[in-house]
């Protein structure tokens, strides 16, 4: 576990933070990554989108209830267990819709759903511990943004799988067979992968350092740290708008937007979207851990950086919606609507596929400054748990909320709206946090405060601490 090998310049072992972040990435690469893949063909590769509607809000709706005390959970079993437990509900969903090409059991679709907003609440908790408590300061944003790469080339991957076998597809029509077949095994892989991590004890970072967590957790400490997490610091609640706008932008994107073109321009769109979520993670990372500024200066840049990029994308995707015909003609099967296909070329299909490419650009970016600002605000792996908890929890209630709108048949300029009317308002609430919160470094006396260890637990030099745990 700590025997030392080079890679480039650096040495590195199998319970350092790189390692095992890069471990996680592999699981998110395999699972979440292959669901956002099927999730990007819109309607998760069916003519209807009713099926993945109700199966959606039934995976948010539960996701949103677990995730909120998923930190808990996480904190009492560590994150290994949790996370290869949260990884199984993704075979089972991809599952679901192989299932519903042959028999249109739409109720097994929903259960797979409901199922999966459990694992996947404890899985993106497990997730965004490692993620935000592992790295050291000086290297948040770049780690942030290696495991979002790593993560969205497995929707990059996953969605050739379906481009190839529908590369011919120019009417709209499901997915065949072995798309599902090739998301189940890939998931399974993926779940069986997250069983090798090791868990946060047993983690050692470059300087020797630890991680903080509690050395003897109970259900009672867990649950008081939970409450604690916003009693001792009620500022937080501002960035619940944040962490609630984060996913509601799927719905119209991958759902109502994507669904104006027909299969194969739709799976190519989906391909493109995950590769722009990597540019953007790999832009945002990186800049964020830029040393020639201060942190606190950087915090509030980015913040500028999304509010504007929130008015200039989503205008121009207002500018192209506007012009598209309604869901009522869309989704009527009696009228024969002529979708957008990527032989049309020019403003028909260019135009809109480099607006879907930005959509995702800037998905990557908000979610890369929302785990940036939580992993600024403390280095304590048991807050951070928290904080991943209630920021998957909330993210899921927007999710489950405009993933019902969507079922409801509500008109795409409506979900238009609202949603980039969030995106703004929820910038506004954050301002202050990351204007006056967000500082330069948290000592380890502070991120002590929250938990039961003490400086001598956490850290120990390199030296003595590897040759201890050999």
């Amino acid at each position: 576990m700590y025997k030392g090998f080079r890679l480039g310049k650096s040495e590195i072992w199998y319970a350092s933070p790189i390692v095992q972040l890069l471990m996680v990435a592999m699981v998110c690469f395999l699972c979440p990554g292959m669901f956002n893949a099927l999730t990007g063909l819109g309607a998760a590769g069916q003519v209807d989108p009713g099926a993945q509607n109700d199966a959606n809000t039934a995976l948010y709706s539960t996701f949103a209830v677990v995730a909120f005390f998923s930190g808990t959970v996480t904190n009492m079993f560590g994150v290994k267990p949790t996370l290869a437990f949260g990884a199984l509900g993704y075979c089972i969903y991809s599952a679901s819709f192989l299932s519903y090409n042959h028999n249109q059991n739409r109720g097994f679709v929903v259960f797979a759903g409901a199922f999966l907003g459990i694992c996947a609440g404890l899985l993106w908790t497990a997730q965004g511990t490692i993620m935000m408590s592992y790295p050291s300061e000086d290297k948040k944003g770049r780690y942030i943004s290696w495991f979002w790469i790593i993560f969205n080339l497995g929707a990059v991957i996953g969605s050739l799988v379906p481009l190839g076998q529908n590369t011919n597809a120019t009417e709209s029509t499901a997915v065949n067979d072995g798309t599902y077949i090739g998301f189940i095994v890939l998931m399974l892989i993926g779940a069986a992968l997250a069983l090798l991590l090791c868990n946060a004890t047993n983690v050692i970072r470059h300087d020797g350092s630890k991680v903080i967590l509690m050395k003897n957790p109970s259900w009672k400490t867990e649950i008081k740290g939970l409450a604690e997490t916003i009693t001792l610091a009620p500022w937080v609640i501002l960035l619940f708008p944040m962490f609630f706008a984060s996913n509601i932008f799927y719905t119209y994107q991958l759902n109502d937007m994507n669904l104006q073109f027909n299969t194969r321009s739709r799976t190519l769109n989906s391909l493109l979207y995950w590769t722009s979520q990597i540019i953007g993670a790999s832009v945002f990372g990186y800049a964020l851990d830029l040393t020639k500024f201060r942190r606190s200066v950087r915090a509030k840049a980015s913040l500028v950086v999304l509010f504007s990029l929130t008015f200039v994308i989503w205008g121009g995707g207002w500018a192209w919606q506007r012009q598209q015909v309604g869901r009522e003609v869309l989704e009527d099967e009696n009228l024969d609507h002529r979708r957008i296909d990527w032989g049309d070329g020019g403003e028909k299909y260019i135009g809109p596929m480099f607006l879907f490419m930005f959509y995702g650009f800037y998905d990557a970016a908000w979610q890369t400054c929302i785990y940036w600002y939580m992993g600024a605000l403390s280095n304590s792996g048991r807050k951070a748990a928290n904080l991943a908890g209630f920021y998957k929890g909330i993210q899921s209630a927007g999710a489950a909320i405009f993933w019902r709108l969507d079922g409801l048949k509500t008109p795409y300029n409506t979900i238009f709206g609202v949603t980039w009317g969030l995106l703004a308002a929820a910038l506004l609430f954050a301002a202050p946090v990351i204007w006056l919160k967000v500082k330069d470094t948290v000592t380890t006396e502070e991120d002590l405060k929250f938990s039961d260890e003490t400086i001598a637990d956490v850290a120990a030099t390199k030296a003595s601490t590897k040759e201890e745990a050999a």
